[in-house]
């Protein structure tokens, strides 16, 4: 699916089943949730944090599932501030191809 196509899917969605679009600060704050709910369970996957000994989900699906809910929230944004994340984010890789050419095949820590 195409990131147009997104936004168009996302934008039908909350009006055949979320009446209307939360307010712009409900959603970052609804963002920031979301991304703690990711952040929390790469901590435990790969970080040294521990799953609660009730927890039966698969781990994968959890996280593309996280994943899915970050990009929703992102993408109510955008549809909300009328951004076209195609070209967002097309003009954001031609700024990084021209600020970082060589920038990381410098850094000897990738190395």
């Amino acid at each position: 699916m195409e990131l147009k196509e997104l936004q168009t899917t996302i934008d039908t969605w909350i009006t055949e089943h979320g009446v209307r679009y939360f307010d712009v600060l409900t959603n970052t704050a609804l963002l920031s949730e979301e991304v703690g709910e990711l952040s929390g369970l790469l901590a435990r996957i790969h970080g040294e944090q521990s799953f609660k000994e009730e927890s039966d989900e698969k781990p994968k699906l959890q996280i593309a599932d996280e994943m899915a809910d970050v990009l929703f929230v992102l993408v109510c944004l955008a549809n909300q501030l009328e951004i076209d994340l195609t070209k967002s984010m097309q003009k954001n890789l031609r700024k990084k191809t021209v600020r970082d050419q060589d920038r990381h095949k410098k850094n000897t820590k990738l190395l």
